[in-house]
């Protein structure tokens, strides 16, 4: 039979800690433990979630992995690799959606300064539009796509919708190239194109498209090509 919460002595089980001592209490181990819930033939529960974290290496990591790459570890299965996808996107998405001071963007440094962060460490193509209101303010920040390695797939539709959704005055596409090499392919340069024709068309200015890659980046706009 798996070993599970209650098979830790009472003084050592998350739940009893968590209820005693708070959330911030609980080690990133313990959390991850209250996730799986149960250990495998021979582990407990605490043990496997340390094997889950020696396994990716930090949270982040963790949080990266596909379903398939968290079911290499033995102990989780499909459900529980699903159980921990969901928590971790809960967590992503209840950072995102907090309260967050107001951020106005007028130069392509500061796309840069602003997703940089996130984006440079990326292994795939991420595909992202920031939606700006009338003052140029950053209205909302959302994920078009995920590709490959070398290829992210933007379908115009997905963007206006995005926008529109938004009541975006303007709006700004950002992607990131792994590679580190922020100079645009002639995808790039073909969809930015399309972009800015339907933007005038739907009266909703395409103000620049954004590369990163690495600590560079490549405007559309500062190279007149918008």
């Amino acid at each position: 039979m798996p070993y599970t919460l209650r098979d830790l002595p009472q003084d050592e089980r998350p739940r009893e800690r968590l209820k005693k001592y708070g959330v911030e209490s609980l080690s990133l181990q313990e959390l991850l433990a209250l996730i799986i819930e149960k250990g495998r033939k021979g582990k407990n529960v605490l043990t496997l979630a340390q094997e889950l974290l020696a396994r990716f290496g930090n949270l982040q990591k963790l949080k990266e992995a596909s379903i398939s790459e968290l079911q290499k570890v033995e102990g989780i299965g499909f459900a529980t690799a699903c159980k921990i996808k969901a928590a971790l996107a809960l967590g992503e998405r209840a950072l995102n959606t907090r309260e967050k001071p107001e951020i106005k963007i007028t130069t392509p440094r500061q796309v840069f300064d602003l997703l940089e962060p996130e984006l440079s460490k990326k292994k795939k193509e991420f595909f992202k539009i920031i939606c700006l209101d009338t003052r140029s303010k950053v209205v909302a920040i959302e994920t078009i796509s995920v590709g490959s390695l070398d290829t992210s797939l933007a379908h115009p539709r997905e963007i206006f919708y995005s926008a529109i959704k938004n009541t975006a005055a303007s709006f700004i596409i950002v992607h990131n190239h792994p590679s580190g090499d922020p100079t645009p392919s002639q995808d790039d340069i073909e969809i930015t194109k399309k972009l800015k024709k339907l933007s005038e068309m739907l009266k909703i200015p395409l103000v620049d498209h954004v590369i990163i890659g690495g600590q560079e980046y490549y405007s559309f706009k500062e190279n007149g090509v918008l």
